[in-house]
């Protein structure tokens, strides 16, 4: 019964969206404003991880701590330019690429400092 409800509900939002004037600027709204809620949760998280493990991203040393930076940059980069890489065949060969390599960094400093 409960899924019944919860999918009335939906129906109903996206009936209100499509039919009401001004309901596609509304959702577009509220998609921002979720895009922003993410973003700053995000923020608040990664900051929080790294005020708890300062130590052991001091102790990485300099190449490796390049490389969990790099690659961050890199992932918010990537995330970033979605959007128009997607909209291309070899854009998102490169999306692809870029998120895998970014991945195989931080997995290259993971597997470094459980080394220790």
């Amino acid at each position: 019964m409960k899924v019944l409800r919860n999918a009335a509900i939906v129906v109903l939002l996206a009936l209100a969206v499509w039919a009401l004037p001004g309901g596609g600027t509304a959702a577009d709204f509220v998609a921002a404003l979720l895009f922003v809620l993410i973003t700053v949760g995000l923020v608040v998280f990664v900051g929080r991880l790294y005020l708890e493990n300062r130590v052991e991203i001091y102790s990485l040393g300099d190449r490796y701590r390049a490389m969990l930076y790099g690659s961050a940059g890199v992932a918010v980069w990537t995330l970033a330019a979605g959007p128009r890489l997607f909209a291309s065949g070899p854009g998102t060969l490169v999306w692809f690429v870029l998120m895998g390599g970014a991945s195989y960094a931080v997995y290259l400093v993971w597997r470094h400092q459980r080394e220790y």
